[in-house]
């Protein structure tokens, strides 16, 4: 196994001095309005709970696409004086970024996003796309955007997003590197071969992803790093339909991974005490109005009296 002495952990770029930083910023806060802009005529009825995963794989680059519609629709959060009128977001297929905002007139790049949706009530709990691009490959203005959502009515309605997660696609990068380097807790050899000449947006054809020599697999889970954890678990702790996120996992988990009564009882058991161990140790009065549902199903499925 290669060693590695701890080296000081990676910074995220400036970008004060950057012709376009007012720009930059601007869109970072279009970003951040997502969720009171976003639209979709999308409405999915009629799915039974235990194919709610497969929501991720069926919808998962169409909520992509309407990120992008949704972006160029809002122009006037981002270029409000309109400078960048020639501009606007495209997305590209196979290619590192996902999104380029760009002049059509002779396709000159002002920044990329690497555009990532997530259905927040996957069994997983966390994102799981692999994030393996070499830092090379990343501008410094570059962004990863991660954009939560789910279904309006839980099992039914078309999706909305949450808070979208923004990040330097560069600082990830690095930091990614760094964790498996540095941080990783694991026995394994933590060389990582990276690809030569590489440069910001590159074409379909190079090769820009970094190899990770001791688990190939594993490498690039970019929520596994650390760098999300205190977003993750604010989201968690978000309201669908007056029910926590963390909640609804407890509760389509138990269903979706077991098969007998006992098993079923086991998980909605579970559910219930954790609930139960919150409300005790609460600073201030809760009512859950998960304790009467789970209540409710229970009796419907006569696992209590």
């Amino acid at each position: 196994m290669t060693a590695h002495k701890i080296s000081s952990p990676p910074t995220r770029p400036l970008l004060d001095g950057w012709e376009h930083f007012e720009l930059y910023q601007n869109i970072r806060s279009a970003i951040a309005t997502l969720p009171a802009y976003f639209r979709t005529e999308t409405r999915i009825s009629g799915i039974n709970v235990t194919d709610l995963q497969t929501l991720n794989t069926a919808l998962g680059a169409t909520i992509e696409e309407q990120v992008v519609t949704t972006l160029n629709a809002i122009r006037h959060v981002w270029d409000p004086e309109e400078r960048y009128s020639l501009y606007h977001f495209v997305r590209q297929a196979q290619t590192f970024p996902d999104v380029l905002l760009k002049r059509a007139v002779d396709s000159h790049i002002l920044l990329g996003i690497e555009l990532k949706g997530w259905y927040v009530l996957a069994k997983e709990g966390e994102p799981s796309f692999r994030y393996r691009v070499t830092p090379a490959a990343c501008a410094d203005a570059d962004l990863v955007v991660v954009v939560p959502w789910v279904l309006a009515q839980v099992i039914s309605g078309s999706p909305i997003v949450f808070d979208p997660y923004v990040e330097s696609a560069l600082f990830a990068a690095k930091f990614r590197n760094y964790h498996w380097r540095h941080l990783k807790k694991a026995k394994i050899d933590r060389t990582i071969r990276q690809p030569e000449n590489v440069h910001p947006y590159p074409s379909k054809r190079d090769q820009i992803g970094d190899i990770s020599v001791g688990d190939q697999g594993n490498f690039g889970r970019f929520s596994r790093t650390g760098i999300m954890d205190a977003y993750l678990s604010e989201m968690k702790r978000r309201m669908l339909c007056g029910v926590r996120i963390e909640h609804w996992l407890y509760f389509l988990q138990a269903f979706q991974e077991t098969s007998t009564e006992d098993e079923i009882r086991a998980g909605l058991g579970e559910l219930r005490g954790r609930i139960e161990r919150e409300i005790r140790t609460a600073a201030e009065p809760i009512i859950d109005p998960v304790l009467a549902i789970l209540a409710q199903l229970e009796r419907l499925a006569g696992l209590i009296d």
